[in-house]
């Protein structure tokens, strides 16, 4: 009961994430000047918070005002600008003023839905990355940009990935704060990577429960429940498909903005963004096989009712035929070849004794040849 209640909910939540991903994302107009920015109505306040830190410590802090972020670029080799939120067009002119970003730039950060991709710049680099979001298969958009000294980040929503990281920094654990701002790059777009892994991980139970109970007992709710699996398999792969290529061109990247020791853990992200990718397609492979067994399965049952079906009806034929016989209007008298027994007085029951006769005939016949099994 409990797990029918719970696939119930899931076919539930993935009718509303299906009907959201029906709705067009706001954004600028067709035939609109480029960098044109138009913000989502509906988007969560901008928040920002500060980590800035180097060898010999940290600092952490939110801020009110893009003003109060100059001292911390002064004071610390890297520092680390994290955006809560889309909502405030003010606040991402400022830091792309601040900053110099293209206003193609800030026209994609605003604009959700991107693809996975890295775009070089004259003074950065720019990063979407696409992240998990929760415990479902929703992902949303990260926007990461590369500078001299600093990374900025861009988020839809608070809650991300990226405890992990914050806590290296604040604890100077392994060498991120000795590293550069192209090192914390590096770990936060990791940190997105990985962060499929459990959503898959959550994915693979889910199928085998299905597995399971495909050839227990499969049902019209199995079959949704496929269904749902492959549309949530075919969503991942639309979001994990482009970070291998976002992540080999920050591998080749040319210009010296990622540098040669941060490239070698580049090649493990990107290998990580292999495994998932294989993954989602080996996931996608046992989904459709849990569809042909849900077929399969359905069938043997239908061929067992038609087997249990058949044997009555062999069964029956010969008792209903003696029962006819039995029943037509015979006269005893005009000959004696009109069914004499229907004057004797064991008669009736020489008439069930004769079907039951038949019948457990039948019976051991069929079992003889293997039928009842």
């Amino acid at each position: 009961m409990a797990n029918r209640k719970q696939r119930k909910k899931r076919r539930s939540n993935s009718a509303r994430r299906k009907a959201r991903r029906l709705v067009r994302r706001p954004g600028a107009p067709p035939g609109a000047m480029p960098g044109t920015m138009n913000v989502d109505p509906e988007a969560e306040a901008s928040v920002i918070q500060v980590i800035a830190y180097g060898p010999d410590g940290f600092e952490e802090s939110p801020i009110s005002d893009v003003a109060e972020i100059p001292p911390y670029l002064e004071r610390w080799p890297v520092v680390w600008i994290n955006v809560d939120g889309l909502g405030s067009e003010q606040t991402i002119r400022e830091l792309g003023d601040m900053f110099g970003l293209h206003r193609l730039v800030l026209e994609d950060i605003v604009h959700t839905g991107q693809r996975a991709k890295m775009e070089p710049f004259a003074e950065h680099l720019y990063v979407v990355a696409r992240q998990p979001r929760g415990d479902g298969v929703e992902t949303e958009q990260l926007s990461l940009v590369l500078s001299p000294g600093s990374v900025l980040t861009f988020q839809e929503h608070p809650g991300d990935v990226f405890d992990p990281v914050r806590e290296r920094i604040r604890q100077g654990s392994g060498q991120i704060r000795s590293r550069k701002a192209d090192y914390l790059a590096y770990a936060l777009i990791d940190a997105t990577i990985d962060g499929y892994f459990p959503v898959l991980e959550r994915l693979g139970e889910r199928i085998e429960a299905i597995e399971e109970e495909v050839f227990a007992n499969p049902n019209r709710g199995t079959m949704e429940e496929i269904h749902e699996v492959r549309r949530d398999l075919l969503q991942l792969r639309k979001a994990a498909w482009p970070h291998r290529e976002k992540v080999n061109s920050l591998i080749r990247d040319s210009e010296g903005r990622i540098t040669q020791e941060t490239t070698v853990y580049l090649r493990d992200t990107y290998d990580h963004a292999i495994r998932i990718v294989d993954l989602i397609e080996t996931m996608r492979e046992l989904s459709a096989d849990l569809m042909n067994g849900y077929m399969s399965s359905v069938s043997n049952r239908l061929n067992e009712v038609m087997k249990v079906l058949t044997i009555m009806a062999s069964i029956f034929i010969p008792l209903s035929f003696i029962a006819g016989v039995y029943g037509m209007n015979f006269d005893p008298e005009a000959s004696r070849w009109n069914m004499p027994e229907l004057e004797w007085a064991l008669g009736y029951p020489f008439a069930l004794a004769l079907m039951a006769a038949v019948a457990l005939g039948l019976v051991a016949y069929f079992g003889r040849k293997g039928w009842l099994k």
